[in-house]
């Protein structure tokens, strides 16, 4: 029996949460902005409302098709991070047009979240 897609990305989507209590949000979108799956940690207080929920997203997707436009030149980009005083956000690319998007709490460590996400989508 096959698994599909939306059953890979909730696995996906499930491990990662799984990988540290201080992720708060982990979702899955393609390019278009269209949410393929993800989900808020339990118990997790928003601190955008959700249209700026959906404008950050956005706003993430833009800079990596604009990331993209220089892979030819620097190669393809693996990840970004922002920090925030309330949190951080990462971005992660998957398969050709899709996008792993997470916030954690600040004194994550990203270091390892990412190289442990990495590995996961090898």
């Amino acid at each position: 029996m096959s698994v599909t897609k939306s059953e890979k990305y909730h696995k996906l989507y499930e491990t990662i949460q799984n990988l540290d209590s201080k992720i708060r949000f982990v979702t899955i979108i393609d390019y278009s902005g269209r949410l393929l799956f993800g989900g808020q940690r339990e118990g997790v207080t928003d601190y955008l409302k959700p249209d700026l929920q959906k404008e950050s997203l956005r706003h993430a997707m833009d800079a990596w098709k604009l990331r993209n436009k220089f892979s030819d030149f620097i190669g393809r980009g693996k990840y970004a991070i922002a920090e925030y005083e309330k949190l951080k956000r990462i971005t992660i690319p998957l398969e050709q047009d899709k996008l792993i998007y997470i916030t954690c709490e600040p004194q994550t460590n990203h270091d390892m979240l990412i190289k442990s996400i990495l590995k996961l989508i090898e």
